[in-house]
């Protein structure tokens, strides 16, 4: 029986008969939900409401002693009802009410925070929680839609339909709690007029309200007009997280899976990996690099034999402990990296210094059971990625192998993805577990102000090559008579790095608008859509479906990846968007006046500049205004990361810089128990977030390679901001991803 069945059932049991059922598109907020509605189609049995409301099931955590279980509490509201998390905390005497954790909603109610409902409270959860109900939606006779506990299928309810649902469930023990939310803000309003001329604690509460009525006006202000028209329903600039999820569904980058975390990447997203896949894999191989695979899984023996290796992964490992019916004797892990896999087999095939060097990659999926909350590309249970092992005779051969990779990977966010990356060494504390030393490239989001790690090389050095870890090692061809050392032997170095799909997220991040996706020409899997306008008679229609055509063929012949939207039953203003959200980076309109002019008009998706283009070589002029269009993305980006680059020299900048979304670049004395303290210190300075924002603390980003930016440091003179201590190097000091 589907989810959809299933709750028609349990409600029939009350004899209570939903006005419509519906299956739709997966919704990711309010105005996904009314989008995906608005085309909707209700089942045979059933006739959508000419006017319904939306309903909103929220879920918060209060704060307890560490030794206590928190109660959930479970909030079931019109979807415009304010429910002040501070203002419920207060009426049922309830401290630090925040939104609980996508871990904690699996657990009790076995769905995400896309597809909660009421219906998620049963029998056997509700006696679990604290349920509180809007007063104001008990007694109306609307039509409420609500999730059928999945959010891509919607039930429509009235008020007393819903309360009587869950007045099924109440014991003597336990009960519902009704509450007038309008009363309890007006309460609220009171308290902050009151603490307005009484100081202390009640001009606190003054402060709290005024800053809930601007978090209200500015979730207002997100809103985009119109927005069930265009790409998305808030702005970037305002509601960064809704923007971002909103633009990867309604662009058609991926889709949610039944696993929490785990994501389906659609064509769209998928050919930007691919399209990454070939070129690094060109310039791989031109490095004498081998492309390999080796199994998922990895016995739990081997993955303990590197503890300091394993010891950062090991709260995120995946476990299988079952065979069907039948436990396994020995655990057996799902690949969150591979050195543990392959090493032990580098061992069995390097025999002698002839057989170095060994140059592996394989394209791979790995898995780490993040806790935090998911986010799409960038922190997903399961993630694509290319992961590189290679095996050396010297250290000189390994270090020029570490930057040559890291490189690449400079190449793959600046020459494909149009974003600027900043390449450096992490510090002692921010490397490879296990590692040498770990080079990185390191990107920026403008709208968040946070870096975020683009991709790794690091140099393990001979850490598992020794004879306690991996024990590979070769005759050494320099000391033939065994003098050295290491008695004429030769412990191989080694270099691991890996590229992931996290790439696709943050180009994402950087060139999205309040339209959408905005794809560099480069990895757009369609870069040129030609659209027929201005079509008004039947004769006139096929002369101008022959024109685009005619012209797509033409683009084709030279090279560029186009497509001709001849859809039936799409008006062109609806081709327009469509696309636009998609991100196609160029849009040529064919309409009886261009035919007339032997012209196109060319839309440009990242500028929106239109500009008429002559048909006469016209192959060759889209493919120069798509050089000039990835190029100026680029640039645009740089421009942007450059002026959010900011030198620091003293402590007291630091938070304000970092509030200000920009790096901090400061000279650093790079001493491990500095940096703890520098996180400590800038993350107690900020201002509160949200329990699931990341830190707020700074880290250190990079020491970038090219110190010429700066000021030179003064050995002696130039002091770190943080201790006082001698400086070493110009760092990257920020929140971060």
């Amino acid at each position: 029986m589907s989810t959809l069945d299933a709750a028609i059932a349990q409600l029939a049991s009350l004899s209570i008969k939903p006005q419509a059922s519906v299956s739709h598109a997966a919704t990711t907020s309010p105005a996904s939900w009314r989008e995906a509605l608005s085309t909707a189609t209700a089942t045979p049995t059933s006739k959508m409401p000419d006017s319904y409301e939306l309903t909103k099931t929220l879920v918060f955590k209060p704060k307890t002693a560490k030794s206590a279980t928190p109660i959930p509490v479970v909030v079931v509201a019109r979807e415009e009802t304010e429910t002040s998390s501070s203002a419920l905390g207060k009426k049922l005497n309830l401290k630090e009410l925040r939104l609980a954790s996508p871990e904690l909603l699996t657990e009790f109610f076995g769905v995400d925070k896309d597809s909660l409902s009421p219906l998620a409270l049963t029998t056997t959860t509700f006696p679990k929680v604290l349920t509180v109900l809007d007063k104001s939606l008990t007694s109306s006779s609307s039509t409420f839609a609500l999730h059928a506990n999945r959010s891509d299928a919607t039930l429509f309810l009235t008020g007393p339909e819903i309360t009587s649902y869950l007045q099924s469930l109440q014991t003597s023990d336990v009960k519902i709690h009704e509450i007038d939310f309008e009363a309890l803000k007006a309460e609220g309003g009171a308290a902050g007029a009151t603490g307005a001329t009484g100081g202390g604690a009640t001009a606190g509460s003054a402060k709290a309200a005024a800053a809930a009525a601007q978090d209200k006006k500015e979730k207002e202000e997100a809103k985009i007009e119109g927005a069930v028209q265009i790409a998305i329903g808030v702005k970037k600039e305002v509601d960064f997280p809704n923007w971002y999820t909103s633009v990867l569904i309604k662009a058609d980058m991926l889709d949610y899976y039944s696993v929490s975390g785990c994501y389906i990447l659609k064509p769209w997203s998928y050919s930007i990996w691919e399209t990454i896949q070939e070129w690094f894999n060109a310039q791989i191989k031109e490095l004498g690099v081998e492309n390999s695979y080796f199994p998922m899984f990895v016995s739990s023996k081997v993955l303990e034999r590197e503890k300091n290796h394993i010891e950062g992964f090991s709260p995120e490992v995946a476990w299988v402990t079952r065979a069907g019916n039948s436990d396994l004797e020995e655990p057996i892990a799902i690949r969150p990296t591979s050195e543990t896999a392959m090493y032990p087999y580098y061992a069995k095939w390097i025999k002698s210094y002839r057989d170095l060097p060994l140059k592996l990659n394989q394209w791979n999926s790995v898995v780490r059971w993040e806790f935090k909350s998911p986010q799409p590309f960038l922190r997903t249970r399961e993630f694509l990625w290319q992961e590189g092992h290679t095996a050396h005779l010297t250290k000189p051969e390994a270090d020029t192998e570490v930057r040559q990779i890291l490189e690449l990977y400079r190449r793959v966010y600046e020459e494909l993805l149009a974003v600027p990356v900043i390449p450096g060494i992490k510090s002692e504390k921010e490397k490879f577990a296990g590692g040498l030393y770990t080079t990185t490239v390191e990107g920026f989001i403008p709208t968040s102000g946070r870096g975020i790690q683009g991709a790794t090389s690091h140099c393990l050095g001979q850490n598992f090559s020794r004879p306690e870890m991996f024990n590979i090692v070769v005759e050494d061809p320099n000391d033939p008579y065994g003098n050295g050392p290491d008695g004429g032997k030769v412990y191989v170095w080694q270099n691991s790095w890996g590229l992931s799909t996290r790439t696709i997220g943050v180009m994402v991040m950087v060139h999205g608008d309040n339209q959408g996706l905005v794809l560099p020409p480069r990895v757009a899997s369609v870069q040129v859509v030609v659209v027929p306008c201005g079509i008004t008679v039947k004769a006139n229609k096929k002369e101008i479906y022959e024109r685009c055509e005619a012209l797509a063929a033409a683009l084709k012949k030279e090279g560029v990846r186009v497509r001709a939207d001849m859809r039936e039953g799409y008006t062109p203003g609806y081709k327009f968007n469509d696309w636009e959200q998609k991100g196609v980076p160029l849009r040529l309109e064919v309409g009886p006046g261009d035919i007339a002019k032997n012209q196109t008009l060319s839309v440009r998706r990242d500028t929106g500049a239109k500009v008429p283009l002559s048909l006469d070589g016209i192959a060759s002029t889209v493919s120069k205004l798509l050089d000039t269009i990835q190029n100026d993305m680029f640039t645009k980006a740089r421009d942007v990361y450059m002026s959010r680059l900011k030198e620091v020299t003293r402590w007291a900048d630091v938070v304000p810089t970092l509030d200000d979304k920009c790096v901090v670049v400061m000279p650093w004395c790079e001493e491990e128990a500095c940096e703890d303290d520098i996180k400590e210190r800038s993350g107690k300075s900020a201002e509160p977030q949200d329990e699931r924002a990341p830190s707020a603390g700074a880290k250190s980003l990079a020491i970038p390679f090219d110190q010429s930016r700066w000021s030179k440091i003064e050995p002696g003179k130039t002091k770190c901001p943080a201790c006082g201590k001698d400086a070493k190097r110009w760092t990257m000091f920020g929140r971060s991803y």
